[in-house]
C-alpha cells in the first residue's frame, strides 16, 4: 500500500470517528497556496480543522510530533483563508489524529489518538 492510500485510509478513519460524535463534515482536502487541511468538521461550537498523520507502529517520530511550530503556521493560513470565504458564528479549533498501523496474528489494525485542541 502507498503512502497516499494509507494516508486516505487514516483520513476514512478519522472521518468516521468525528460522524460517530456527531460531527458535520464540511470539507475534506481543503487545499490553497499555504497547505492542505485534511479534514474540515463542525459542532454546534466549533468548526474543526484536523490535521491527519499515519504513521506505523515503529515510526520514528509520532504523528503528533510531526506537526511542528512550521506545519501549525501553514494549518493556521489554510484555516484562515477557509474562514475568509464564510461567515460563520463558530470558534475555530485546530485537531490533532494520530492513526497508527499496527500488524497482529497477520490482520492489519487501525488505532485511532485524537487530540482536541491540540494548538
Amino acid at each position: 500500500m502507498n503512502i497516499g492510500s494509507k494516508g486516505r485510509l487514516g483520513e476514512e478513519a478519522v472521518v468516521k470517528y468525528l460522524r460517530e460524535k456527531g460531527y458535520i463534515i464540511v470539507k475534506r482536502n481543503y487545499s490553497t497556496r499555504f497547505g492542505e487541511i485534511d479534514v474540515i468538521a463542525e459542532n454546534e461550537t466549533h468548526i474543526i480543522f484536523t490535521e491527519v498523520k499515519f504513521r506505523s507502529e515503529d515510526a520514528f517520530v509520532s504523528g503528533a510530533e510531526a506537526v511542528d511550530a512550521f506545519k501549525q503556521r501553514r494549518l493556521r493560513a489554510t484555516a484562515a483563508d477557509f474562514l475568509s470565504k464564510l461567515h460563520l458564528e463558530l470558534q475555530p479549533r485546530f485537531d490533532v489524529a494520530e492513526v497508527t498501523e499496527s500488524v497482529e496474528n497477520g490482520q492489519r489494525k487501525l488505532k485511532l489518538k485524537y487530540m482536541e485542541d491540540a494548538f
